[in-house]
């Protein structure tokens, strides 16, 4: 498949890394400020849900940084030869909660690799399993699903997505370049897709900023907690299509029993985010 050798990056499998960062006030007021919420920060309060992906990132030095923004193949992640990378998935179970103040430790470890065929060519995926604990308490188990493809193939002429349906319940959300431009530095993403709009359509040929997926898994996250009063037990979730600033999006929700059913859209455009909440 396109000269990807696949024993060779399975030799990452196993490979782990921890890291730790302390869960102070100031961070929690800059993730609220982001997302438009209010709350106290006082040492001992509860840290907002999902604030776990701004913990601890990884570092890469600034001339150790490739042309797009990413840190140089290789390292903790395998070296996969292919331009693009994307949060393609995955899921969260919560065990408790992170408060202010305490210290926060991930445990990362490369579960599996595969390779896969797509529209566009040769897909890798790699997944990582974390373990994340604040004070020593175990409070978040994540899957994170990463698939690394070659360029998007044209979309044939007069071929229109289907739209998604609206939800029950419906947000809508302008994806200004300060709300992307936010994201990117609270998780420390250097990629020049979510922040750099002449690189992101010159370049790489969006219409667009491109809309960050844990962007959109945190707004439905916080989403699923409001409507059911508490932070879901389980959330899963998966990457269909991209958003882009060049038009609003949407969270939607329908309850489907005691869980909640709950998608991202861009207004008029198709499903780009599906996902299960359970409590």
């Amino acid at each position: 498949m396109s000269g990807l050798d696949l024993e060779d990056l399975r030799h990452w499998i196993g490979q782990s890394e921890s890291r730790s960062e302390l869960v102070t006030g100031a961070m929690v007021d800059r993730f609220r400020s982001t997302f438009d919420q209010e709350g106290d920060v006082a040492e001992g309060n509860v840290a907002p849900v999902m604030i776990h992906l701004c913990v601890a990132p990884p570092a890469a030095p600034t001339g150790g940084l490739g042309p797009d923004g990413h840190p140089a193949r290789g390292g903790f992640l395998p070296p996969v030869p292919l331009p693009r990378r994307m949060w393609a998935g995955g899921a969260f179970t919560f065990h408790d909660d992170i408060r202010v103040g305490e210290r926060v430790a991930r445990t990362s470890t490369i579960r599996d690799v595969t390779l896969k065929e797509g529209r566009t060519g040769s897909l890798c995926f790699v997944t990582v399993d974390h373990r994340i604990e604040s004070a020593g308490r175990l409070v978040i188990e994540e899957r994170q699903d990463i698939v690394y493809r070659g360029a998007d193939a044209p979309r044939a002429p007069g071929e229109r997505p289907e739209p998604a349906a609206p939800g029950t319940h419906r947000v809508v959300v302008v994806p200004s370049a300060a709300l992307l431009f936010r994201y990117s530095a609270l998780t420390f993403n250097g990629h020049r897709i979510h922040y750099d709009a002449p690189y992101a359509t010159g370049v790489e040929g969006y219409p667009g900023l491109v809309v960050h997926g844990p962007l959109q898994a945190t707004m439905l996250v916080q989403l699923a907690e409001r409507l059911h009063g508490r932070r879901p037990a389980r959330f899963d979730f998966r990457s269909l299509s991209p958003l882009f600033d060049d038009a609003d999006f949407t969270l939607n929700a329908d309850e489907d029993g005691g869980d909640l059913r709950l998608w991202t859209a861009g207004v008029g455009g198709p499903v780009a985010m599906e996902a299960r909440a359970s409590w």
